[in-house]
């Protein structure tokens, strides 16, 4: 890789390629040098996609919602760029991928771009690539950008450090599903979506929903988040959904709360990429003295957390001080 190679690319990608973008996504994936180079040369061209993040649990129906909101997104003229990630095998690293499957009929229009990743044994639902790929749908110019993620339950908070607007996708006749809004999906949604509300019960979860809402701390003068029944295998009622989506972008625009929300995204961003590279460092082969420590807290002579401690300031040592070393 080349400085010529990667300016090249970005320059095609900015331009509107969208085999650039393909391309630069499959570099993004891979990871490293040439990843990052690229993300640093889009970077200061990214800011003006809408960010959409869409969770909640396996089964719940987000890829086809994901489909249904592009569909209507299309009909006002937006373009729509969409990051799905998929579970991948713990044991080969690889995906199913199937989101593209399920989105076949987007695949021919020309202003709906779909990319599927794999988590690659990343927790919290979205991988690590994601947001770097969110990253280069907004340098390309997509007006919004969907990132679906990966359907693990209410562990699902990663989205918080990306979207800027979080839809939590809920389902009817799974009362479990609401206990699990409880511990951590139901404060974080800016948008709940009761999907295939043309199930029995769905009155009775959005009624559920909106009571527990209720519960919540609420700023004073904030409004609670609405609570919508749609059936998106039917286009039924995903209207109203992307209306109140695009509704909650023009809210925060209007009351200052965009720039802070992208300040909190910013943070949790560069904290996550600093806890993986102190990772990272401590995992390269370790010294003799990585493994004195390690044999110490082994015999219980040395507390993990002390040893942790001192494996950090060894790797940061070891690289000059500087955490890119």
């Amino acid at each position: 890789m080349t400085t010529d190679e990667t300016a090249a690319l970005a320059d095609r990608l900015l331009a509107g390629s969208t085999r650039a973008l393909a391309r630069g996504l499959t570099w993004i994936e891979a990871g490293g040098p040439r990843a990052e180079a690229l993300s640093a040369r889009l970077y200061p061209h990214t800011g003006r996609a809408h960010v959409i993040g869409l969770t909640g649990s396996p089964g719940s129906g987000k890829s086809t919602l994901a489909r249904a909101l592009a569909t209507a997104a299309r009909a006002r003229g937006l373009t729509v760029g969409i990051v799905a990630v998929d579970p991948s095998s713990p044991y080969s690293g690889g995906a199913i991928l199937g989101d593209r499957i399920r989105m076949n009929d987007l695949a021919l229009d020309p202003g709906v771009f779909i990319r599927s990743m794999a988590t690659r044994g990343a927790l919290g639902g979205l991988c690590r690539a994601a947001a770097d790929a969110v990253d280069l749908l907004d340098a390309a110019g997509w007006n919004l950008v969907l990132a679906e993620t990966v359907g693990v339950g209410q562990d699902e908070v990663d989205v918080m450090r990306l979207a800027h607007t979080v839809v939590v996708v809920s389902v009817p006749g799974l009362g479990d599903d609401i206990q699990a809004l409880k511990a951590g999906l139901l404060e974080i949604a800016d948008v709940h979506v009761v999907n295939k509300a043309d199930r029995e019960g769905a009155s009775r979860t959005v009624a559920e929903l909106r009571a527990m809402l209720t519960l919540l701390p609420v700023p004073p003068g904030a409004a609670l988040p609405p609570v919508l029944a749609c059936t998106a295998a039917r286009d039924e009622g995903v209207e109203a959904v992307l209306e109140a989506i695009l509704g909650h972008m023009a809210a925060l625009k209007t009351s200052g709360d965009l720039e802070r929300r992208r300040a909190r995204i910013a943070e949790a961003r560069v904290l996550k990429i600093a806890q993986e590279l102190a990772a990272e460092a401590v995992a390269r082969p370790r010294s003799d003295a990585a493994g004195r420590l390690l044999a110490e807290v082994t015999r219980r002579e040395l507390p993990p957390h002390a040893c942790a401690r001192r494996l950090l300031a060894e790797a940061t040592t070891a690289h000059g001080g500087d955490p890119d070393g």
